[in-house]
């Protein structure tokens, strides 16, 4: 009996990115599920699409030289964000439930997440993401202001809230008029 081996692409951790050279793998996962961004003969993955691809099997990280493990990934990616973790939970939830999560710099919100079967460059994100440790919090003045960007912006407001037993629980949230 022959048995296929799947292949795993290598990648580099490199400041703030995961860094991989294209490859069929890197690829196939691009074009499956839109995990990274291709520039010529780079894949470019985010911290925590690096961490999630890394813990799913479906690359290996190099730090210099060596292969590191998800834990000292961990300690590297926290030291360069803070809250890293909390934001890593919430992207692997939504990640496993089966939607596609990207970055939502521009939009000072932590992902934007797109409906179940939607690709980017397809139709726009659904929703905007703030991920919160439910021991952290906002002033309504801050929360206001999410609200308004995802308003302004036509998305709906999705809050991921992290309890201590790393559960997420989330709440849309939008603009209601009487």
């Amino acid at each position: 009996m022959i048995m296929e081996t799947q292949e795993i692409a290598t990648a580099e951790l490199s400041k703030e990115r995961v860094i991989a050279i294209s490859s069929n793998e890197t690829r196939e996962l691009y074009q499956a599920s839109r995990f990274g961004e291709i520039h010529g003969e780079f894949v470019y993955y985010s911290l925590i699409e690096g961490l999630y691809l890394f813990e799913k099997g479906k690359i290996t990280i190099k730090y210099g030289k060596k292969t590191i493990t998800p834990e000292s990934f961990i300690k590297k990616a926290q030291e360069i964000e803070p809250t890293f973790r909390v934001r890593y939970l919430v992207y692997k939830d939504l990640r496993n439930r089966g939607y596609i999560v990207k970055t939502a710099l521009k939009f000072g919100a932590d992902f934007r997440v797109y409906e179940r079967g939607i690709k980017p460059g397809e139709d726009h994100a659904k929703w905007i993401v703030f991920a919160v440790h439910e021991s952290g919090g906002f002033t309504w003045h801050e929360f206001s202001a999410k609200n308004r960007v995802a308003h302004s912006t036509r998305k709906k407001l999705l809050l991921g809230i992290v309890d201590e037993e790393q559960d997420v629980t989330y709440y849309e949230c939008g603009w209601l008029r009487p």
